[in-house]
């Protein structure tokens, strides 16, 4: 087993120019009759990261424990053929509810709690790959509170409320409850990437998802920097006071996602799906380090491996002489082709004893 991958992630997210190693293999998936408990969600994972043996780990925990911090209700046993459990109630109906959403601890949340367990069960399980954790930025978590949408098209989301009324038409209020969730989500990545001998994960730093809340412009340029900006500052201001070495991988999902936007020195690592429109594509030159590889969706059962191989060799290619690492543009399809996982994993460049 390679011992110094943890390291190699750091210089790799560092743009140190003196690393040998060109990237990094890592991979993610829902782990649907997993994902509630601690203990359990852990020990999955850990089997998961284990078996395909990547190299690096974004912890993908169920998607609406955010939402249920701030009062949803799901059925853990009703997923519906989906990676998302069934929605039973949601605190925000009409637009006067979203007053509702007030600052938390995450220590006493038990949602965040569990998270935060999980974490630091999943770090000591890993001790020599780097781990981050999934957090959605205060704009989209918001918007899974009140179950709606976190990208044009998803049709998952049945909120009995709408976007405009819910923000555009009521600013002020809006503002208040996200900068409650960007002040939760602050003390949140203090606890994630503290050493656990100070109460802390342990976590190398953060996968940071605005999901899909600028693709095609679902907030614009002049939305985004009202609603999203500010915010997603507050969390990431916190996370590099609690810890220099904290690496942040922005996200920014779905076709036509702003990538250049973002790409303006505040994130070491950056990730988009350059297989969708109007992306900037592999080979494109941008400042931070990229994430890339292959098209998500072709990782499905029914996923035409050859053209997964096609593209991480194109990536691998396209890259020569930088440093990036190498994953699948989104979360994989559960369930995912075996067969896919493996052309994935097969692409690392250093040598182990656990693949599978």
């Amino acid at each position: 087993m390679t011992s110094d991958r943890r390291q190699i992630f750091h210089d790799i997210a560092r743009h140190d120019s003196s690393v040998e190693t060109p990237y990094l293999v890592g991979g993610w998936q829902h782990l649907v009759g997993y994902e509630y408990g601690a203990q359990t969600f852990a020990d999955a994972y850990v089997d998961f990261v284990k078996h395909w043996d990547w190299e690096w780990v974004k912890i993908n925990p169920r998607a609406v424990y955010y939402a249920e911090a701030w009062g949803a209700v799901f059925d853990p046993g009703d997923y519906q053929g989906f990676v998302l459990p069934r929605k039973v109630s949601s605190p925000i109906a009409v637009p006067s509810d979203i007053e509702k959403i007030n600052e938390l601890d995450p220590l006493s949340s038990p949602a965040f709690a569990e998270a935060l367990e999980a974490a630091t069960l999943i770090r000591r399980g890993l001790e020599d790959r780097a781990v981050l954790q999934t957090v959605f930025s205060p704009l989209s978590v918001l918007l899974q509170i009140a179950d709606l949408p976190l990208y044009p098209g998803d049709a998952y989301a049945h909120s009995d409320t709408t976007v405009q009324a819910l923000i555009l038409d009521q600013p002020e209020a809006a503002k208040r409850a996200l900068e409650h969730i960007a002040n939760t989500l602050a003390r949140y990545v203090e606890l994630l990437v503290k050493p656990e001998s100070e109460g802390g994960a342990g976590l190398d730093g953060i996968f940071y998802a605005i999901t899909g809340t600028v693709s095609e412009d679902y907030f614009d340029q002049q939305e985004y920097r009202e609603f999203s900006e500010p915010y997603d500052r507050i969390v990431v201001d916190a996370l590099r006071k609690a810890s220099s070495d904290a690496v942040v991988l922005f996200h920014t999902c779905q076709a036509h996602s702003h990538v250049r936007w973002f790409d303006d020195g505040r994130y070491e690592l950056l990730q988009w799906d350059p297989f969708l429109a109007d992306n900037p594509q592999v080979e494109d030159h941008i400042d931070a380090v990229p994430v890339v590889g292959a098209s998500a969706q072709d990782f499905a059962e029914d996923a035409r491996v050859d053209g997964i191989a096609d593209n991480i060799n194109e990536s691998i290619t396209a890259l020569k002489g930088t440093p990036f690492l190498l994953a699948p543009s989104c979360t994989v399809p559960t369930p995912a082709s075996d067969e896919a996982l493996q052309v994935l994993s097969r692409a690392r460049v250093l040598e182990s004893t656990s693949a599978a």
